[in-house]
Order: structure tokens, then C-alpha cells, then sequence
């Protein structure tokens, strides 16, 4: 299947045209806080013309010898393209975290640093982070390393999804 622009979609947008759609698939997780841990998980970017991409992340725990799956994390954001292959990125999580990110796309590579981060009174205090963004055989590639609760940068959630036709 040929990929082609999506109809629209702003033109400083083109290098993450790849990105607009959404994904679906699964990973894994751990940090010294919590238990090793599987999950599944949704992303969507999407656009409305206006130069940056809106994007929204679900997740939910898959409980080992169960169908059922447990709501888990959510984030919110939007993605702005900016001179010299720079991206800018603001997220909100369900959890009381807000986040600004700062990396450079290269192709089907993003690669992000937190810049700046807020967390509400009764949240987590996350003070670092990378994430990594990737087209891998033509599924998207996600890892976050975790700098929070006193503990180093390191690694936290990775995950693979392939794109959900329509």
C-alpha cells in the first residue's frame, strides 16, 4: 500500500505525515516503583490544517490468564513542527503530570527530551525523561525512559503497534 499525504494536513507537517492515523499494539513495562507489567495501547495523531498534530494515548494492564483489561494511562497533547527538523511537544496525563518536550525527527525517527514538567499535588514527581519514536517495518516503535520518585533515568514503557486501517 502506497502512503500519500493526508488530505489537509498543513505543510510544515509533511516530515510526520507517516504519524497522522492511528496505532494500536502491545508492550511492556517496569520501574523500580512498580511490578513488571504488560500492556496495550492506542495512539492517535491527527490534524485539522493549523501547523501541529493533535495526539492522544490510552493504555490498559492485561492481567496474565485474563481477557480483561484494566483502564490504565492516558495522555493529551499536541506536536508543532518547528525550523530545522525541531519538534515542541505539550502533554497532560490522566494521572496530574503535564509535560513539555523538546527533540528533533529525522525521517521515521523522533527522538525527545523532557524540557519542563508539572505535576499536581497529589501526583508523582517526574523530573526527566527520553522518549523514542520509530517506524520499524511499518509499525510504530515507542520507548520512554523515566527519570521520577528519586529513582534514574531509566527505562520505563516500550511498546510496538501497527497502524489501525480504517
Amino acid at each position: 500500500m502506497a502512503f500519500t499525504i493526508p488530505e489537509g494536513l498543513h505543510q510544515d507537517l509533511y516530515p510526520l505525515a507517516w504519524l497522522v492515523g492511528t496505532w494500536r499494539g502491545k508492550g511492556q513495562g517496569e520501574y523500580p516503583s512498580t511490578q513488571p507489567f504488560t500492556f496495550e495501547q492506542e495512539v492517535t495523531f491527527n490534524h485539522d490544517g493549523r501547523p501541529f498534530l493533535t495526539y492522544f494515548s490510552r493504555s490498559w494492564l492485561v492481567q496474565e490468564g485474563s481477557d480483561e483489561l484494566i483502564p490504565a494511562a492516558q495522555e493529551t497533547g499536541f506536536w508543532r513542527v518547528k525550523p530545522n527538523n525541531v519538534l515542541e511537544v505539550i502533554l497532560a496525563h490522566n494521572t496530574g503530570i503535564a509535560e513539555g518536550w523538546v527533540g528533533r525527527f529525522d525521517v521515521a525517527k523522533i527522538q525527545l527530551v523532557m524540557d519542563q514538567g508539572y505535576s499536581a499535588p497529589s501526583a508523582k514527581l517526574v523530573t526527566g525523561g527520553t522518549r523514542l519514536y520509530g517506524l520499524v517495518e511499518g509499525e510504530l516503535f515507542f520507548a520512554y525512559d523515566m527519570e521520577a520518585q528519586g529513582h534514574q533515568l531509566q527505562a520505563h514503557i516500550w511498546s510496538t503497534m501497527e497502524r489501525v486501517v480504517v
